[in-house]
């Protein structure tokens, strides 16, 4: 049976590697105990333009309606004027909730006001709110097995403790999910479509059996569904909690439909109590997510065709996932296993065991070709054999090629 319960314990280093104890004192608890994003260390490493990257979870820039948001800028300050450059409610521009609401209702079968919406600035910042709001020094915590790292980034600065329940191709391992319960644990946090970093989603049975053990316990739920549009095969499954579960939270953004730059997430529940508790931490943490580029998407939304603009980034996407497990087909020992998505961003490699994915990077570093390791989105694994690859931010011919390099390194184990 898996060992549960783990806390993160991280020693601060200098870029150049070497121990920072003159500001030890000072720090809290919360900031030493957090691990550095190991993929802005990646970006920074793979830089150079030579080096193809797998690495970044980037969307396409050629995906960004620059043109229309252009046109929409312009009519934001000409119509808007002071407003969209003054300070705003924390809750956000009510327009833009009223549009989430009506288009989750419309499209999933929700039942939402703008009084179930907040926005926020990013996905990121949601966790880390939701992480104030909920969490004290040594609360426990259930996450997927691996997981977002950002996540256990976000949650790290409050010193829980964290549950990894493993992912399996259908979803959460039940077993496992039920034993963790068994412990002091505030809330779960999933990314039940295509999850970062695996591609992986959950099946139609596994939700309703996550459902069926959560329904009657006082636990929060939280859906981070930062990709649920961007699904170019099959269709879309309904949520865990959202519509079923009162205290769940769903998680969304236009930073993979429109653009990142903007920054611009959101937070559903239906329970308002929550909600408000959360408005009070990011009154305390920002006051307010940008109003310039609510107002901007705001009106872009409303003067374009969201879905025609998504079909599009699903089709350029689906030909990138494809040109990356062909590639793979081609070049990848028979050793060598890998997720084939269905939508979203990545996929996840498993490398042979024994085989470490951290290791191999500084060697394919030198064939100028980066991936993710592992490591980082497990809680208690070092030298994972598992790697994660981004294929939305690179031609066809690019990934190939990036592909062919990998392929070589690896047929050398």
């Amino acid at each position: 049976m898996p060992v549960f319960g783990y806390r993160i314990y991280n020693s601060t280093k200098s870029e150049t590697g070497d121990e920072m104890m003159s500001m030890e004192h000072l720090l809290s608890d919360g900031i030493k105990l957090t691990p550095p994003s190991f993929v802005r260390s990646i970006l920074k490493a793979a830089s150079d333009p030579g080096v193809i990257s797998f690495a970044g979870g980037l969307p396409n820039p050629i995906s960004f309606p620059q043109e229309d948001l252009l046109v929409s800028m312009e009519r934001i300050v000409k119509n808007y004027g002071s407003s969209v450059f003054q300070y705003s409610i924390t809750a956000g521009l009510p327009e833009l909730r009223q549009y989430i609401a009506d288009r989750y209702n419309r499209k999933f079968g929700l039942h939402l006001t703008i009084d179930n919406i907040i926005i926020t600035t990013g996905s990121q910042q949601a966790l880390d709110l939701i992480a104030k709001v909920l969490l004290d020094k040594d609360d426990g915590i259930i996450v997927e097995k691996p997981t977002y790292l950002a996540a256990i980034q976000a949650f790290s600065l409050n010193q829980p403790v964290f549950y990894p329940v493993e992912l399996t191709e259908d979803g959460l391992n039940l077993e496992q999910l039920e034993e963790a319960l068994q412990h002091h644990v505030k809330f779960i946090y999933t990314i039940p479509e295509f999850q970062n970093p695996t591609g992986l989603t959950y099946s139609a049975e596994n939700r309703n059996r996550i459902y069926e053990i959560l329904k009657n316990r006082d636990i929060v739920l939280i859906e981070d569904d930062p990709y649920g549009e961007l699904r170019f095969d099959g269709e879309h499954l309904p949520y865990i909690g959202a519509g079923r579960l009162p205290d769940s939270i769903l998680l969304g953004s236009f930073s993979k439909t429109v653009t990142p730059g903007m920054r611009t997430g959101f937070i559903i529940s239906e329970n308002t109590e929550l909600l408000r508790y959360i408005s009070i931490a990011k009154e305390a943490s920002d006051l307010h997510t940008n109003i310039f580029s609510q107002y901007l998407l705001w009106d872009y939304l409303t003067n374009n065709d969201l879905d025609t603009h998504i079909a599009k980034i699903k089709a350029l996407y689906q030909k990138q996932a494809q040109a990356m497990t062909n590639a793979m087909d081609a070049y990848f020992p028979d050793t060598v296993k890998y997720t084939t998505p269905h939508g979203g961003m990545f996929l996840w490699v498993t490398l042979p065991e024994g085989v470490s994915a951290m290791k191999l990077f500084p060697k394919a570093l030198e064939r100028k070709v980066a991936f993710v390791p592992g490591d980082p989105f497990y809680i208690d694994i070092e030298n994972a054999n598992t790697m994660r690859l981004n294929y939305t931010n690179a031609d066809c011919e690019t990934i190939d090629e990036g592909i062919r390099r990998l392929g070589g390194l690896l047929k050398q184990l």
